[in-house]
């Protein structure tokens, strides 16, 4: 590239500026681009310019001199290694570099270091940075800082169009009217070739002299690069000279090359990035349209839940839930209980299945002090705790038959006896009771005691799986990784396309528990900001299982969704529903009957 060489007495190697710019100013204040220290130098004296392709010199006031080669003037055009003196202090010009092949070389290794050390110092400023504007501005001042061109731009591509994001001069300045500086005829030839393009003259290249675009743009030095994620183009990098020609090297093409591919991976990361938050922002919205209390969910099922915990909250019948483990009964029950004239007081909650058998008794009844041995004082049992308010009995379906005839007597009398006294102590409570165990089986097999199922089967709530819960599935566990990242530091912000499409897939026999869990453990242990399938850990034998489904039944859950909501909408009304839904009332009441045997 054209350059001016300092041959200062005394001083050796001599001092190399490059001339990138239309006009570069000499003189010896420190305004100028190539600042000269000798006190016979104006504070201006003189600028190199690019003319129609050639380079000239002249000073920058009639009072001032210059000479080349030994002759005096104010302005003339410059040779290759012309001789330029002024103040005391000689320049050499150049067209370009033309030291032996043996110094270039030995001097090429250093450019090289240079270029991925910019690449480096990029890489560590920028890699939690994903604020895109400033990322893309950034990107280009590095890419012409190392390609010493004198501008850049940054093309992306967005709903399958090329679209110029970033145009930079090497002044730091943003440039107007950019997608009128690029030749379309060089990016159709990097997209069309997925490879880099170094073009040294391109007004003398065969294959490019006649397209319109290099010839309006009277282009002589471009590099184009391409951005690429698993084969496809992100975008592309472009940089270039109009005014010299054999500005790049292949050298520099190779540097850029690399940088371009470190800068893709930085891109893509800030792009995913920006689309996790504005989920995020998206998922705040949505999560006030589908909670219900601590509830979240907008499913059919769900809302059809939603219903008959408003109607059934604010009496005092007692509740049976049912449900696969992990479905949520637990969060219903505290729906019935905050909803109810009963909120004020206490929701006590206990696992029949999680405590041994031979305290249970105590733990729901309590104990007189001295009861037995250990019982160094008396204890309050949970049905007493529970008083004036909600008591939750889950995993009612693991109680032991002899315990079960005092819960069964408990609700009768509304009374309890604490083991150990004669006693009994009035209680006013409601029992909200739970069970993934087919009690009905139960009964039959002498397990359960059928007088207290029906006691506690006054209404019973099903919980739907939540392999049946649609997209519920994703709202809830975007939710769970917001709470995580509010929990702890944790680096991952969302999921990957392949991530979401695994767990809409999954079969979650585990179902609600089982996703917080993996995503817990997935927002801590994940590398990277967006959890991927691995991190989740899915069993792929059971993402298999829901892989197909039949057209009879998507069609028939269509029906059934649709059916549910309207109901929802019209408050259980049959009439209007079917009147909704432009069908015969016969219709509605078939759904409801196949729904009850389908629940019997």
């Amino acid at each position: 590239m054209p350059l001016l060489k300092a041959l200062l007495p005394g001083v050796s190697p001599p001092q190399t500026f490059s001339l990138r710019k239309n006009l570069t100013s000499i003189g010896r204040s420190p305004d100028n681009d190539i600042v000269l220290d000798s006190p016979a130098i104006a504070a201006t004296h003189a600028q190199v310019y690019c003319d129609g392709g050639r380079f000239a010199v002249s000073v920058v006031d009639k009072k001032l001199e210059i000479a080349v080669n030994g002759k005096k003037l104010r302005e003339t055009f410059l040779a290759h290694r012309d001789r330029i003196s002024l103040g005391g202090v000689e320049l050499e010009f150049r067209l370009f570099d033309d030291e032996p092949a043996t110094t270039r070389s030995a001097r090429r290794p250093e450019s090289e270091l240079a270029g991925l050390k910019k690449l480096f110092e990029f890489s560590s400023r920028l890699t939690g940075v994903f604020e895109i504007d400033s990322l893309l501005e950034s990107l280009m001042d590095a890419v012409i800082a190392i390609s010493n061109a004198d501008k850049g731009f940054l093309i992306l591509v967005e709903d399958g169009q090329f679209r110029v994001k970033v145009a930079r001069n090497f002044q730091r300045e943003n440039i107007v009217d950019a997608v009128e500086k690029v030749s379309d005829s060089i990016l159709a030839k990097v997209v069309r070739e997925r490879r880099p393009v170094i073009v040294s003259d391109a007004q003398s290249d065969d294959e490019l002299k006649n397209s319109l675009s290099v010839v309006s743009l009277a282009l002589c030095s471009v590099m184009c690069v391409p951005l690429l994620e698993k084969g496809e183009i992100l975008g592309l990098i472009y940089v270039g000279n109009n005014n010299v020609v054999n500005l790049f090297t292949n050298s520099d093409l190779e540097v850029l090359s690399v940088f371009a591919s470190q800068a893709s991976l930085i891109l893509q990361n800030a792009m995913l990035v920006r689309r996790l938050r504005s989920e995020n922002v998206e998922l705040a919205a949505q999560l006030k349209a589908v909670r219900f209390g601590e509830l979240i969910g907008d499913c059919g099922p769900m809302r059809r839940v939603y219903v008959e915990v408003e109607k059934v909250a604010p009496t005092d019948v007692t509740v049976l839930l049912t449900g696969e483990t992990g479905t949520g009964k637990e969060l219903v029950a505290r729906e019935l209980h905050n909803r109810s004239a009963r909120q004020a007081g206490p929701f006590v909650s206990i696992n029949c299945g999680a405590i041994p058998e031979n305290l249970l008794e105590s733990e729901l009844f309590g104990h007189a002090r001295g009861a037995f041995t250990g019982a160094t004082q008396a204890r309050m049992g949970r049905f007493v705790a529970a008083n004036h308010g909600t008591l939750f009995l889950d995993e009612i379906g693991e109680m032991p038959i002899h315990l079960q005839v005092k819960i069964l007597n408990a609700l009768q009398d509304r009374a309890v006896t604490p083991v150990g006294e004669l006693r009994p102590v009035a209680i006013d409570i409601r029992i909200v009771a739970a069970t993934n165990r087919p009690l009905e089986d139960d009964i039959r097999d002498g397990r359960f005691r059928e007088d207290l199922y029906y006691r506690l089967n006054v209404v019973q709530l099903r919980l739907p799986p939540l392999r049946d819960r649609g997209d519920d599935i994703l709202v809830i566990a975007k939710y769970l990784l917001r709470q995580a990242a509010k929990d702890g530091r944790v680096r991952a912000e969302g999921f990957s396309p392949q991530a979401i499409e695994a767990m809409r897939r999954y079969a979650w026999p585990g179902n609600v528990r089982e996703l917080e869990n993996r995503v817990r453990r997935a927002a801590v242990m994940a590398d990277a900001s967006v959890i991927g399938v691995g991190d989740l850990g899915l069993d792929e034998t059971k993402i298999a299982e829901r892989d197909v489904e039949t057209l009879a039944v998507a069609e028939e859950k269509f029906r059934r969704r649709t059916i549910e909501e309207a109901l929802i909408r019209n408050q259980g009304n049959r009439t209007k529903t079917a009147r909704e839904l432009g069908v015969d009332p016969r219709t509605i009441f078939r759904f409801l009957e196949k729904t009850d045997d389908a629940k019997d």
